[in-house]
């Protein structure tokens, strides 16, 4: 059955896309989320390709304040560890905005430390080491190119994550060609409070 659009109610999250370097185009599952879930849209982080770790907290934070409801985040690559950088900072400086968070689905984080495919990936060094305070899933691939496998499980762990594995989906972006990406719409449900159909339903 279709996905019927429905009032929001105050239970249902908005749904707050982070994407990652060089930001997702029309092919990429964060980009076809955004047109058929419901109250789902991007953090438009700017700086796609040159970026900047605190403009990039920055921006997800006033994304948050400026959300109507509680929020789950769905980051994707570097955007993960824009998302990690934002949590830190907020626990430190005992902002009220954590708490609007109720989730977070981190798909295919990079490396940023230890050999990153591309020197920008080490803007986000370190990785931050305190456990997220909200309940987060990481996802990542058996053959992502900017990942070793056992590394996205170890920084799982640090994050306080639960881990998904995804199988060999290379980097699980648009080259993937997973379109809307059933399994990670299945995780995405994990941290809703009212599940979503999995049909393809109307845009906002």
């Amino acid at each position: 059955m279709a996905f019927e659009q429905t009032h929001a109610t105050q239970r249902d999250p908005v749904i707050l896309t982070v994407p990652g370097l060089g930001n997702s185009g029309p092919a990429h599952w964060q980009t076809r989320w955004e047109e058929t879930l419901p109250d789902c849209r991007r953090v438009e982080l700017g700086l796609w390709d040159d970026p900047h770790r605190n403009t990039w907290v920055n921006k997800i934070n006033l994304a948050i304040e400026r959300a109507e409801r509680p929020v789950v985040l769905v980051a994707h690559s570097l955007g993960c560890h824009a998302v990690a950088w934002w949590a830190e900072y907020e626990r430190l400086s005992g902002a009220a905005n954590l708490a609007k968070v109720v989730g977070a689905l981190l798909v295919a984080p990079p490396d940023v430390e230890e050999a990153p495919i591309d020197r920008r990936l080490t803007r986000f060094a370190p990785v931050p080491e305190s456990e997220l305070p909200f309940r987060s899933v990481l996802v990542a691939s058996r053959d992502d190119p900017y990942m070793p496998f056992g590394q996205a499980r170890a920084l799982a762990r640090t994050w306080g994550a639960s881990f998904a594995d995804a199988g060999a989906a290379g980097h699980i972006n648009a080259r993937s060609g997973l379109g809307e990406w059933t399994f990670g719409r299945l995780l995405l449900n994990r941290l809703l409070p009212r599940p979503l159909s999995l049909d393809e339903g109307p845009a906002r």
